[in-house]
């Protein structure tokens, strides 16, 4: 009769595992720094997110041109974090070029215009890029 040496191994791990479950107190913690420190579609980290930037985001088309960390077809999301720092005015003039669309400040590949997007929407879509670090 052969003997599978690898089941007990495994079960003595399992319930060493079971028994460590952790304390209320980690718990809490775990879940204060979900709250404040979201991860990204592609596993980078992305500083407190404010609103609902990233659900509108995944609504619309915006993942076939552009990544979080990545150069896809229109610059990621980072790169535009670190060219735009987060101003009210900056906030607007982004959220119009989400609208209208555009081209040259990124090379020769124009923006689509997004029009069924409203300016509060696109508002929200660029307080999360800008907050892609």
């Amino acid at each position: 009769m052969k003997k599978n040496i690898w089941m007990p191994a495994c079960l003595s791990l399992a319930m060493f595992l079971a028994a460590c479950g952790g304390s209320s107190d980690k718990k809490a913690e775990e879940k204060k720094a979900e709250e404040t420190v979201a991860p990204a579609a592609d596993n980078s980290m992305v500083q407190s997110v404010e609103g609902k930037g990233k659900e509108l985001m995944a609504a619309q088309d915006c993942a076939t041109c552009h990544k979080e960390t990545e150069k896809v077809i229109g610059p990621s999301f980072k790169e535009i974090a670190e060219k735009y720092p987060n101003s009210d005015e900056n906030i607007n003039t982004l959220a119009d070029k989400i609208i209208k669309g555009g081209s040259g400040n990124w090379g020769e590949v124009p923006m689509a215009p997004h029009s069924g997007i409203t300016h509060d929407d696109a508002k929200e879509m660029v307080k999360y890029i800008l907050s892609v670090k």
